[in-house]
C-alpha cells in the first residue's frame, strides 16, 4: 500500500525537488517573503549575540590587561577569561537541544536572552577578574542555547530551496556581531571604564530580541509534530501560497505518521543505536569539530594579540586593523549566502578550506620570519595579510556550511537532540582551541602554531571529500533518504519506507 497525495497536489513527495523541478514557478528567491526575512533576521540575533561575545573579548582583554595586574602577568588567566564564555556555551548547547524539543525553539530564545543578558551586566560590574570570569560563564550559556535554536528555528520555517541562504544569514549576524564588537571597542578606547562598557553593552540586543520573540510564532513543524496542526498551517500560510501549502500539510502529514511509529522520547543513545542517525552525526560533529580546529576563532579571539604578535604594538592600531579583519568576515558571509544555495555546501567547504591552507601557510612564513630576528617591517604586514586572506577564504564556506548542513541532516524527531550535540561538539573544539592557542604558541612558535592548523585543514578537505553529502535544494525526506541509502542500500527507498509504515 503507497500513501496517495492529497486531491489536487503533485504526485511528488512534498517539498520535493522534484516537485519543485515539474512547478518552478512556485520556487521561491531568498527575498520573495517578507514574513520568512522577518523571522530569519529576530531569530539571528541570537547569532549576533554569539558574534559579539567571540569578537568584544579580543578587544576588552587587551584593557582587562591594564586593569588588573594579576591578569597581565598569566597567559592562563587571559586564555580562562576567554574559554570560561566556550565552557558555558558547552553546557548551554548540550541542554539546548533537549530544551528546544521539550519547550519550543521560541522558548528556548527567550531563555537564553534571560541568560545572556544576566552574564553581560555581571561582567560590566566585575570587582576582580574572577566575577568577571562568573560573568563569562553565564554569557556562555545564552550563546550555547541560542548557537543550538537560531539555525533550526530558520531551517523549520524555510522553504527548502532557499534554506541554506537563510540559516547563512544567522552565520551573517554571528559576522556582524564579531564587527559590531570591534566598532563598540573602538569607540569606548578613550572612555572610563574602557571593558567594562564594551562587555556590557551585549545585553542590548539580548532584551531587544526577547522582546521581538514575544511576538513572533513558534516553529511550525514543532508545533505540528506536538499536535498543534492549527497553529502551524496558520504559520504556514504566511510562508507559502495556497496551491503550495497543501504540499507542505502532506509533507508534514507523512513525517508525523512515521514518528508516530517511533518513540517521542529520544535520548542521546538512540542517536548511536541507529546505524542512519550515526552517520548523520558523524558528518555533523565532524563539521563543527573541523571549523573550530582550522583556527576560526583562534583568529576571531586573539586577532588583536596576533597583530602585536606581527610587531604592531599600539592597541588602537591592532583593534583598527582587526576592525578589518572582521568586516572582511562579515562581507565574506554575504558572499556565502549566495554561494551555499548556487554553488552547493560540498564544493563551498572544499574551496573554502583550500583557500585557508594557502592562508595558514602564509601567517607561518610571517612568523618564522619575524622569528628569526629581522627587524623589517614587512613581516608583519605579510602577517595582516594572512589574516585577511584566511578570512576571506573561511567566512563564505566552512562559516556557515556547519551551521547549515546541521540544520537540515537530522529527521525531525532528532533535530533538536543531534543539533544540541554537534553544537557541543563545536563548542568544547573551540574551548580546546581558545584555552591552548597562547600556551602552544609560546612552546612551539606561533609560525609552528599556525603549521598544525593547516595540517588539520588538510584533514578536513578529506573528510568533507569522503563523508559529506550534497543537501543543496533538497527537502528534509530527501535528506533522510540520503543516510537510509547509506546505512542500508539504494534499494532501501523513500517509497518501500512508506508502504512499511503504511502496512504496520
Amino acid at each position: 500500500m503507497t500513501i496517495q497525495p492529497s486531491p489536487g497536489s503533485s504526485g511528488f513527495l512534498p517539498g520535493s525537488s522534484g516537485y519543485l523541478d515539474m512547478f518552478p514557478e512556485r520556487r521561491m528567491s531568498y527575498f520573495s517573503n517578507s514574513y520568512v526575512i522577518g523571522l530569519t533576521v529576530a531569530a539571528g540575533i541570537g547569532g549576533l549575540l554569539f558574534g559579539y561575545d567571540t569578537g568584544v573579548i579580543s578587544g576588552a582583554l587587551l584593557y582587562i590587561k591594564d586593569e588588573f595586574e594579576v591578569v597581565n602577568q598569566s597567559s592562563f588567566l587571559q586564555e580562562t577569561i576567554v574559554s570560561m564564555a566556550l565552557v558555558g556555551a558547552i553546557i548551554g548547547a548540550a541542554g539546548g537541544g533537549w530544551i528546544n524539543d521539550a519547550y519550543g525553539r521560541k522558548k528556548a530564545t527567550l531563555l537564553a536572552d534571560v541568560v545572556f543578558a544576566a552574564g553581560s551586566i555581571v561582567m560590566a560590574a566585575a570587582p576582580n577578574p574572577y566575577v568577571l570570569i562568573l560573568g563569562r560563564l553565564f554569557v556562555g550559556l545564552g550563546v550555547g542555547i541560542a548557537s543550538v535554536t537560531a539555525p533550526v528555528y530558520i531551517a523549520e520555517a524555510s522553504p527548502s530551496e532557499v534554506r541554506g541562504g537563510l540559516v547563512s544569514t544567522n552565520v551573517l549576524m554571528i559576522t556582524g556581531g564579531q564587527f559590531l564588537s570591534y566598532l563598540v571597542n573602538l569607540a569606548f578606547t578613550e572612555v572610563p571604564g574602557t571593558w567594562r562598557w564594551m562587555v556590557g553593552v551585549a545585553a542590548v540586543p539580548a532584551v531587544i530580541q526577547f522582546c521581538i520573540m514575544l511576538c513572533l510564532p513558534e516553529s511550525p513543524r514543532w508545533l505540528f509534530m506536538k499536535d498543534n496542526k492549527a497553529k502551524a498551517i496558520a504559520i504556514l500560510s504566511k510562508i507559502y501560497d495556497v496551491a503550495r501549502l497543501q504540499d507542505e500539510i502532506d509533507h508534514l502529514s507523512i513525517t508525523e505518521e512515521e514518528e508516530c511509529q517511533k518513540r517521542n522520547d529520544v535520548k542521546i543513545s538512540d542517536v548511536f543505536k541507529s546505524k542512519e542517525i550515526r552517520l548523520a552525526f558523524l558528518v555533523g560533529a565532524g563539521l563543527q569539530a573541523f571549523q573550530q580546529f582550522t583556527g576560526i576563532n583562534t583568529v576571531m579571539y586573539y586577532s588583536p594579540t596576533i597583530v602585536q604578535m606581527a610587531g604592531f604594538s599600539s592597541n588602537q592600531l591592532a583593534l583598527l586593523l582587526s576592525l578589518v579583519i572582521a568586516a572582511m568576515n562579515a562581507a565574506g558571509t554575504v558572499l556565502g549566502i549566495y554561494l551555499i544555495d548556487h554553488f552547493g555546501r560540498k564544493k563551498l567547504a572544499i574551496s573554502s578550506l583550500a583557500g585557508v591552507i594557502a592562508s595558514l601557510f602564509i601567517l607561518a612564513g610571517a612568523f618564522f620570519g619575524k622569528s628569526s630576528g629581522s627587524s623589517n617591517e614587512l613581516y608583519g604586514w605579510i602577517a595582516v595579510l594572512g589574516l585577511a586572506l584566511y578570512i576571506a577564504c573561511f567566512s563564505p564556506g566552512m562559516g556557515p556550511v556547519p551551521w547549515t548542513v546541521n540544520s537540515e541532516i537530522y529527521p525531525e524527531q532528532y533535530r533538536g537532540i543531534c543539533g544540541g550535540m554537534s553544537a557541543t561538539v563545536n563548542w568544547i573544539s573551540n574551548l580546546i582551541v581558545a584555552q591552548t592557542f597562547l600556551s602552544i604558541a609560546e612552546a612551539v612558535g606561533t609560525g609552528s602554531t599556525f603549521l598544525m592548523l593547516a595540517g588539520i585543514a588538510v584533514l578536513a578537505v578529506v573528510f568533507v571529500i569522503m563523508y559529506v553529502p550534497e543537501t543543496m535544494g533538497l527537502a528534509f525526506v530527501e535528506v533522510e533518504q540520503i543516510w537510509k541509502e547509506r546505512a542500508w542500500g539504494s534499494s532501501y527507498n523513500t517509497e518501500s519506507l512508506l508502504e512499511q509504515g503504511n502496512d504496520k
